[in-house]
């Protein structure tokens, strides 16, 4: 059988994992296989867990045998435990960031999309195939490239995050609170296992007198600073405010010199220039604020000026 095959992208690798009820249907989920390829690598023990009974009609039963002992003839990846580690070491690509010891694989047809998660570790499942409509899940993955809206009561927009970021929820009284949030459709969000319509998660907060904060996977968890008002060298932490003294810079004397080696420290940490600046504007002025997004600097860490508006657009 000719396959379409691929490593996932950072967009796809979480849909090879279970999702919430209201997802799993937008993006026509059928069901999943789980896969362990026995102590000595050589075995093919599975169980199918269906999802939506009513999509999984004979052409789809007969294309996903098929599919599944096509990639286990001899020289595919599913052949044995050693073909499947080979495959996934030599494709670095198909490393997920989301999940150690984790590889992605796509699988197209012309109506089913297969994603794969790979474990090539013995003792572990070594496969998991989530089937679903490909179309549906294309749609649902194009969609959420929108990004999440938080909004006001009033429907002022605050910020947007990516599909699968995190924010935290800080109210007075009770210790801070960070959800995991799912893109649903333009005015619904699942906020750690609840969904809500964004205006009612905004009345919410409110309610509850709490604050919401975006933690950007794009931002560090930590970068470093100088601080001209106290002459040092701080730590700033991702969606925290203000800054922790460090002894970095204690034998150092002129300011230039602090500002060097808060450069080598962040680049040692594999922090870049514009990842540093956003982190600094969030710790000082807010992280929902436009400046502590590292998409809105260039590479030198200098703020991208908004494009202006050629009048000439309006005629």
């Amino acid at each position: 059988m000719d396959l379409n095959l691929r490593p996932t992208i950072e967009t796809e690798d979480k849909y090879t994992f279970s999702q919430s009820l209201q997802i799993s249907s937008q993006t026509g989920l059928i069901g999943y296989l789980r896969a362990d390829m026995d102590t000595n690598g050589n075995g093919f023990f599975s169980s199918w867990n269906d999802y939506r009974k009513e999509l999984k009609t004979q052409e789809f039963k007969d294309e996903f045998d098929e599919v599944i002992n096509s990639l286990r003839e001899e020289g595919d990846i599913l052949h044995n435990r050693n073909a499947l580690s080979k495959y996934c070491y030599s494709t670095p690509q198909s490393k997920m960031s989301m999940a150690e010891d984790y590889y992605g694989v796509r699988v197209d047809t012309d109506k089913y999309a297969y994603l794969l998660r790979l474990n090539p570790n013995k003792g572990e499942y070594n496969l998991y195939c989530y089937c679903y409509v490909k179309e549906w899940l294309d749609c649902h993955i194009k969609e959420a490239e929108k990004g999440i809206r938080f909004i006001t009561p009033h429907y002022k927009e605050l910020f947007r995050i990516s599909d699968g970021e995190s924010i935290r929820i800080k109210t007075k009284g009770f210790s801070d609170r960070d959800e995991v949030c799912r893109y649903i459709d333009e005015y619904h969000v699942e906020v750690g296992y609840n969904l809500f319509h964004i205006c009612e998660f905004a009345e919410k907060m409110a309610l509850n007198e709490s604050t919401v904060i975006p933690l950007r996977k794009s931002l560090p968890d930590f970068s470093y600073v100088y601080v001209e008002s106290e002459d040092c060298i701080g730590q700033v932490k991702k969606g925290e405010s203000g800054y922790f003294p460090t002894d970095y810079g204690n034998n150092l004397k002129t300011p230039a010199e602090k500002e060097q080696k808060v450069n080598q420290l962040n680049e040692r940490s594999g922090i870049t220039k514009a990842q540093a600046q956003a982190m600094e504007v969030g710790s000082m002025f807010g992280w929902d604020k436009p400046a502590a997004d590292p998409k809105n600097y260039d590479t030198n860490g200098e703020l991208i000026k908004p494009k202006r508006k050629d009048r000439s657009d309006d005629r």
